[in-house]
């Protein structure tokens, strides 16, 4: 590898800068702890299990409490069950993504493929649903976070579980956002869509840690408790609008059309007397974590920006956006304070080469580019600690990443065009990874500048 012409002073300076956004970022990532979020929405009154939340009444039910989850965090969220009401008092299963297994007392955890499910995600879905059937509890408390569309699966006769891998490959590769990929998915399963409140007997509450913009329900882990108002034609014209119609195995296209002709039954609407059965509350969300973010910031001296609008959309475009902004930040030319500006969200990639990478990465290689020579670092990085199918979470980027990489003989253009950001943050050793979280909110960008360079005085003539 070639030296970098950075001196010594510079790389302890970066060093520093990093240092301070990953501060910065793990205390976003404390503020949606799983077992916190949901110990302190429930209680015990005497017998009676409590499950509170702000602005509605509580929803309550004798015990014992039937626990049963999907997601990155499910396991932790069940944590919170057991030190809320009492371990002797719950029961249940959940399941989470390899590498987000916690050991729990009453609770069984299993662990399936994410993004794309596998068998043991379906036998674990088959099991849960098995059990919210045959349940004698009081009550059921469905713990969900992000993740669960790909773990809670249990495809639609006459689909088989290879249909759904292959229909999620697809969409996945496309560049489709969570909303449509969910659409789909919710047309495909009997678990989705408002799968389990159609075999629910008794009452029920969902805790809820979004991961998608608009925190909707119906849309969190494609929305196995919450009604949905999106029908076979809406999954049809996903698949028209990416040219997948004749791509997708035969029997999803079969069903979906079956769906259209009113053979199959559509998921439950918001108007069936099914939508009532579960109160669905988010405790967890991209909002709560990016606040907690800035009170971070500002404790270590920095003046705050949080960008109001969700960093959404194509990859290379958001990031575009993103570093206009960096160039011309929102600060008062009198402040002397170095400036952080956070933004959260989740950006949608087409892939076209064969290389290794995530959104978050593939963010960050977009900015090598576009805030190259400014004094700016900036960390993309994925709530979960996850960013697409590789060990880190997300990667740094500040204005000597372009100059560094030419050192080294990368091309951040080259890696763009074979989705390969991973391999270029790898060499450069800009990679940011702290394992699986536990927790998802989505996406979380900090970015650091220095303070505004002083201003002369404007005189009047």
């Amino acid at each position: 590898m070639a030296p970098s012409s950075l001196d010594s002073s510079t790389n302890t300076f970066l060093a520093g800068r990093r240092g301070a956004a990953v501060a910065i970022f793990r205390a976003a990532i404390a503020a949606v702890d799983p077992t916190e979020l949901v110990a302190r929405h429930l209680s015990r009154d005497g017998g009676d299990v409590v499950v509170h939340s702000a602005g509605r009444e509580p929803r309550r039910w004798p015990a014992p409490t039937l626990i049963v989850g999907a997601g990155k965090a499910a396991a932790r969220m069940a944590l919170g069950c057991e030190q809320g009401l009492g371990a002797p008092n719950v029961a249940g299963e959940v399941v989470v993504a390899d590498g987000c297994a916690v050991a729990l007392q009453s609770v069984a955890v299993a662990a399936a493929g994410h993004p794309l499910p596998d068998a043991r995600g379906e036998a674990a879905a088959r099991r849960i649903m098995q059990r919210v059937r045959e349940s004698r509890a009081g009550g059921i408390l469905c713990l969900i976070s992000g993740g669960a569309s790909s773990l809670l699966v249990c495809p639609r006769a006459p689909l088989h579980l290879r249909d759904k891998i292959e229909t999620t490959r697809l969409l996945l590769a496309c560049g489709a956002d969570i909303r449509e990929l969910n659409t789909v998915r919710k047309h495909l399963s009997t678990a989705k869509g408002g799968g389990l409140l159609r075999i629910a007997h008794m009452p029920m509450a969902a805790l809820l840690i979004s991961d998608v913009v608009g925190d909707d329900p119906e849309t969190i882990g494609s929305g196995p408790t919450a009604p949905d108002a999106t029908t076979y034609a809406d999954a049809w014209a996903v698949l028209e609008r990416y040219d997948l119609v004749g791509r997708v195995p035969a029997n999803v296209a079969a069903l979906l059309k079956d769906g259209m002709d009113g053979r199959v039954p559509e998921t439950v609407k918001p108007h069936s007397p099914e939508a009532e059965r579960c109160h669905n509350l988010i405790i967890g969300s991209n909002r709560i974590a990016l606040e907690a973010a800035a009170d971070a910031a500002r404790a270590r001296g920095w003046m705050v920006h949080v960008v109001d609008e969700p960093v959404i959309g194509d990859t290379t475009h958001a990031a575009r956006r993103f570093a206009a902004l960096l160039r011309e930040p929102a600060r008062h030319d009198t402040d002397r304070r170095p400036l952080c500006v956070l933004a959260g969200g989740e950006t949608t990639v087409q892939i076209r080469g064969k290389g290794r990478g995530g959104r978050n990465q593939e963010f960050a290689l977009v900015l090598a580019g576009e805030i190259a020579g400014q004094d700016a670092v900036v960390l993309s990085a994925g709530t979960d600690g996850i960013d697409g199918p590789t060990p880190a979470a997300g990667a740094f980027v500040d204005g000597t990443t372009a100059e560094r990489a030419a050192a080294h003989g990368l091309s951040p253009n080259a890696a763009l065009a074979g989705n390969d950001s991973y391999t270029f943050f790898a060499r450069l050793g800009d990679l940011y990874t702290c394992g699986p979280t536990g927790t998802n909110v989505m996406d979380i960008k900090v970015a650091l500048l220095p303070p505004a360079r002083e201003v002369a005085p404007v005189h009047p003539v």
